[in-house]
């Protein structure tokens, strides 16, 4: 890997009738390889001297070949220089979690 070169899991949730041509021409562009359901890992040349400004270069690279609507999301993961694994969603944003209520967790507050 060069020295530049950033190795990225990105997590994509396009909805029904996203962009999935633009995401995939581009994704197919920087050589990434397909990892599960809507997870690619890909080697990326950005201009950059921070991890935000990593992600804001990708974010703009990637509007430049998809379009985004208000609900999509895209997530990336990367490590640091020393050695520290970030994520960070360069579009869209968290929600609630599918599974919350699902497990064992129980709540022992105590109402007044």
């Amino acid at each position: 890997m060069d020295e530049k070169e950033v190795a990225i899991w990105m997590s994509y949730d396009l909805g029904v009738g996203g962009d999935f041509e633009g995401l995939y021409a581009w994704l197919d562009d920087h050589g990434a390889i397909e990892c599960g359901n809507n997870v690619a890992y890909f080697k990326y040349k950005p201009t950059f001297d921070t991890d935000k400004e990593l992600a804001n270069s990708l974010k703009k690279d990637l509007s430049e070949k998809v379009k985004f609507a208000p609900t999509n999301r895209i997530y990336i993961v990367r490590r640091t220089e020393k050695g520290k694994s970030i994520g960070t969603f360069i579009v869209g944003k968290r929600k609630a979690s599918p599974w919350e209520g699902f497990g064992t967790k129980t709540n022992n507050t105590i109402d007044e």
